[in-house]
């Protein structure tokens, strides 16, 4: 499947392409209860409700009403309260107050999803040839919007989960602790060596990319390292138990700040005295050879310095990705965790360069030379963000498949934890 639609398109392959994105929101919410999908379990995470509403709220806002068709609203009060940040469309409710919205109730909400739903079908097959096209574009950005918030949702979920004492599992059947350990060891690090000099980055041709991915440039690099893989749970131990949330000169000031105030001592979701983490699939051992997960860009920047290493840049990451096919364990998958490297990276391949875990970088997001937003309200999709927080590439395993490229720029802040994030050496 992929989503680089162009407008020229048939519109049967554009619904096509909508009605499989609307479906594979729809089947992840399936093994969650009502009550699961209400709860909001600190500021940066949404009630799954609003998740499906607000991706709803996208085709309806920038799809249906620009679109010359004939369309009747749903209900307008839900314009202000599934709008996420545009202000350009009025006065967002309050990211950090979502889960006080008990109404509309979680059938009322898949009640506009197929209200939406309904319309966006008739558009696709009846309005006029130069109607659709007019907003092709815009609804190619509304399916790898919503692919991006089935990554948010699980992201979300897994959060709400781990918050439960009960440590209930995503579905109905939890994994046993303890028997998901693999035997196959993991190919030990290995460095891969890159020439410096002028490269290209960025997204260029004709397939979807977003804004902030553009223009393609030249940037210079010096020479630098990689490590074959991410660095595993196993390592990420051997620096816990050295001390290393005790020791401030490992740390950036601001990290040490969070370590202390926040009394972190291990990656979100570890429960160091029993050896167990929280994971979609329920409580079960750390695995020693997956990718460690959960970490902020403090934590995996501390265990660089530990290591006598760094993190790479978002430049390097990109220059290493070159050649390599986007193969890795995504939402696809099925299994909504990171799995253990089985084999070693053949030559000088680089191993989980995609899928399993978001790499940090230590690359600021920040615009490219010549960089131009969306047009119209989606200029406010990404550049308002270019603000205090870092890079992240790759994907992750409960990203699509299909909504990732190599040139792929993830942000967060440096100190959240709750997305899959991972991370691998340079030097």
């Amino acid at each position: 499947m992929t989503l680089s639609i162009p407008i020229t398109q048939e519109r049967g392959e554009l619904l096509r392409a909508y009605e499989r994105v609307r479906s594979v929101t729809e089947a992840l919410c399936e093994p969650l209860e009502t009550e699961d999908m209400v709860v909001q379990t600190m500021p940066d995470v949404s009630p799954t409700k609003w998740h499906l509403a607000h991706v709803t709220w996208f085709f309806e806002t920038l799809v249906l009403e620009r679109s010359g068709a004939q369309y009747s609203l749903f209900d307008e009060r839900f314009s202000a309260i599934f709008n996420s940040y545009y202000q350009s469309l009025g006065d967002p409710f309050p990211r950090s107050r979502r889960g006080l919205l008990s109404r509309p109730t979680v059938d009322e909400v898949r009640d506009y999803r197929r209200h939406v739903d309904e319309a966006m079908t008739a558009l696709l097959e009846d309005g006029s040839r130069e109607c659709v096209e007019s907003v092709a574009p815009v609804l190619t950005i509304g399916m790898h919007h919503e692919q991006q918030h089935q990554e948010l949702l699980l992201m979300d979920v897994k959060h709400v989960l781990a918050g439960n004492p009960m440590r209930p599992a995503y579905g109905r059947r939890p994994s046993p602790t303890g028997t998901l350990i693999p035997v196959v060891a993991v190919p030990a690090v290995e460095w891969r060596s890159f020439d410096g000099g002028d490269v290209e980055i960025g997204h260029e041709g004709s397939g979807f990319a977003y804004d902030n991915e553009r223009p393609r440039h030249t940037a210079r690099l010096e020479p630098f390292e990689l490590a074959s893989r991410p660095v595993t749970c196993g390592e990420y131990s051997a620096f816990v138990d050295d001390g290393g949330y005790r020791r401030s000169e490992l740390w950036l000031a601001d990290g040490w700040d969070h370590v202390q105030r926040e009394d972190w001592r291990a990656p979100l979701y570890w429960e160091p005295d029993t050896g167990s983490a929280m994971t979609l699939g329920g409580l079960r051992d750390i695995d020693p050879g997956e990718p460690v997960c959960h970490v902020s860009y403090y934590e995996a920047d501390a265990y660089a310095t530990w290591a006598g290493c760094r993190l790479p840049s978002e430049l390097e990451w990109e220059r290493a990705a070159e050649g390599h096919a986007a193969t890795g364990t995504f939402l696809e998958s099925g299994a909504y965790h990171p799995r253990r490297l089985s084999s070693a990276p053949e030559g000088d391949s680089l191993g989980q360069l995609f899928g399993d875990v978001w790499e940090w970088t230590r690359s600021p997001y920040a615009p490219y030379p010549g960089y131009e937003p969306f047009e119209g309200e989606l200029g406010e999709y990404n550049g308002k963000f270019m603000i205090n927080q870092l890079v992240l590439r790759g994907g992750c395993c409960v990203t699509p498949e299909s909504h990732l490229r190599r040139t792929y720029r993830n942000f967060f802040y440096p100190h959240q934890r709750w997305m899959f994030a991972g991370f691998r050496l340079a030097r």
